[in-house]
């Protein structure tokens, strides 16, 4: 008891850190790109396809560090090495990114070394992370309450990264007073803060290590399609959170930063607005969550949940079509957003348990737990999930010829870089720029960020309901029989 209690503050305080920089590389990387440097279609065709590579690698390397964290035997345990490396090496590839002066193809063929490595330092300190959850209790309530705080704590971290990066990259409180400067600082803050918030959970966390007393098991491509494929409802719950995740990426992937910022103007601080209150209520719900997944069974909440984000998009729909432009339609518009944003954020903590509850499905199934392969499913299928997004996110670009107002922006950006304009007369002429948008580039990406999300969260929903099998009643029967065998 004395361990959970000091593990409830020190785990979820460790992942603060980690989802800036998530927040930072996943949803503001092509933002950067588009406002600091002039692309053609070229090139943005290769950032395209060097994210869904990276992306699609990143996710197949998921299982295989997971299955390398099984096999690791240090007087550490097997997860808090390859968190402490991880998060060190993670920080170090953000920065350059972040901080180079390369343009044009020079900038690209960066770009794809660094989004690789990326892919594999990021890899080592999120399933390592992750995977300690089942380590830390085998109890379902005290594991309800530790996925819930980290996901809160992580949800902190995100929040203060959406905030802090539009509000200080872009409009009149950008750092330097222009993109690139502000980019640059902002990397270098937040990959400091990192490994500083890491280290709480390095330091003061303590799991369960009683597997380290058996033999590693080798590291085979076998094994992890074996755990994976024997294991059904690990199957179902893996395809129902990536349709899930899939569309709860959409907004915060680019098109929204772009749709606030040529419906409303390049002002940072109003998609920081936006975001702030999207994330509000989904703070309230993790800190509830607890509560609630103790009133309500998870089917329950998952219609429920669906319901809510169908209106909060239904809302955002209708007021960005109907209402001409002013902050009122803002305003609402972000209501609606925070109602979409409460829903797919509590089917993702009850998809994430379900994930986590395959555990000792699998226990009693095939007699072990594989708790690092298990749990590399959620990040293996975020990864995943968010190549399709960054498909989605380029191709509603192009359809909607965004690069025709996103290149005029990066020249001033750069002009006010290199001294050739001031900040006045940086917003005077991005004002114009803004000014020439037209309905297809609002419109449309409005619709993108509204019923494909809407679209990809209804069919999870239905499909959880219809075959995820491992409710409260089932997981507390696995567990007395997992017992019985025991005792």
């Amino acid at each position: 008891m004395e361990n959970y209690k000091k593990n409830l503050i020190f785990y979820p305080m460790g992942t603060i850190g980690r989802d800036m920089i998530y927040a930072l590389f996943t949803n503001f990387t092509m933002t950067f790109i588009l406002f600091t440097r002039n692309l053609t279609a070229a090139q943005l065709a290769a950032i395209t396809a060097i994210m869904v590579a990276a992306r699609v690698f990143d996710a197949l390397n998921d299982p295989i560090m997971g299955n390398i964290i099984e096999r690791t035997r240090t007087k550490f345990g097997k997860f808090k090495p390859w968190l402490f490396i991880g998060i060190i090496s993670t920080s170090f590839v953000v920065y350059v990114l972040y901080n180079s002066k390369l343009d044009g193809w020079n900038f690209i063929i960066l770009f794809g070394i660094v989004y690789f490595l990326y892919s594999i330092t990021y890899t080592m300190h999120d399933i390592s992370y992750w995977g300690m959850v089942p380590a830390l209790s085998k109890d379902g309530n005290e594991r309800n309450t530790l996925t819930s705080r980290a996901t809160l704590f992580a949800g902190i971290g995100g929040t203060l990264a959406g905030i802090m990066i539009p509000l200080l990259t872009a409009g009149d409180h950008a750092i330097g007073g222009n993109a690139r400067t502000a980019y640059g600082m902002v990397a270098l803050i937040i990959c400091l803060l990192s490994p500083f918030f890491a280290a709480f959970t390095l330091a003061f966390v303590k799991e369960n290590r009683d597997d380290m007393q058996k033999e590693a098991p080798k590291v085979s491509l076998k094994k992890i399609v074996t755990t994976i494929g024997g294991n059904d409802q690990l199957v179902w719950i893996a395809i129902i959170f990536l349709i899930q995740e899939i569309g709860n990426g959409i907004v915060l992937g680019g098109i929204g930063t772009n749709y606030v910022y040529f419906e409303f103007g390049y002002e940072g601080g109003l998609y920081s607005l936006f975001t702030t209150v999207g994330m509000a209520a989904t703070a309230v719900l993790m800190v509830f969550y607890p509560m609630l997944s103790r009133k309500f069974k998870r089917q329950t909440l998952v219609k429920d949940m669906g319901i809510i984000a169908t209106i909060g998009y239904v809302i955002m729909l209708a007021v960005g079509l109907l209402m001409p432009t002013s902050m009122v339609k803002f305003y609402i518009l972000t209501a609606g957003f925070m109602l979409a944003n409460l829903g797919q954020y509590g089917l993702y903590l009850v998809m994430m348990i379900s994930i986590i509850n395959t555990v000792e499905y699998n226990e009693l199934k095939h007699g072990t737990r594989d708790e690092a392969i298990i749990t590399s499913m959620r990040p293996f299928l975020t990864k995943l999930s968010s190549s399709v997004t960054v498909i989605i996110t380029t191709v509603t670009y192009l359809i909607c010829n965004v690069t025709l107002l996103s290149n005029q922006i990066s020249d001033y950006e750069r002009k006010a870089e290199q001294g050739l304009i001031n900040a006045t007369d940086k917003s005077s002429l991005i004002a114009d720029v803004i000014k020439s948008a037209g309905s297809l580039q609002t419109k449309g990406l409005l619709l993108a960020m509204t019923v494909l999300p809407c679209a990809f969260m209804l069919v999870s929903v239905i499909l959880y309901r219809k075959f995820y099998k491992i409710d409260e009643d089932y997981y507390d029967d696995i567990c007395k029989q997992l017992e019985a065998k025991k005792n």
